[in-house]
């Protein structure tokens, strides 16, 4: 697909970079060096597996999914079709 003045295959070189820094912001945002023996928040035991998987880890599973979960969604006052009416 040409767009005006860019060559052939400009876009998907756009969305390839992209994906290539979002990688690299990925990457640089893991933890790394020695990984601790207990977790840094509730302190049980981090699996010896998980340590070599992925140096530098402070938490265990559990503690980690309950970091990686989305806060809850809230109620969006400006979608409500009732706002919209008041």
């Amino acid at each position: 697909m040409a767009g005006g003045w860019t060559r052939d295959g400009a876009v998907q070189d756009q969305i390839d970079d992209s994906v290539a820094d979002a990688v690299l912001a990925a990457r640089a945002s893991m933890p790394s060096g020695t990984s601790e023996p207990f977790c840094a928040i509730c302190g049980d035991d981090i699996p010896e597996g998980r340590r070599r998987a992925l140096p530098g880890v402070r938490t265990c599973v559990t503690c980690q999914s309950g970091r990686d979960r989305p806060p809850a969604a809230t109620f969006n006052r400006r979608g409500s079709k009732d706002s919209q009416l008041r």
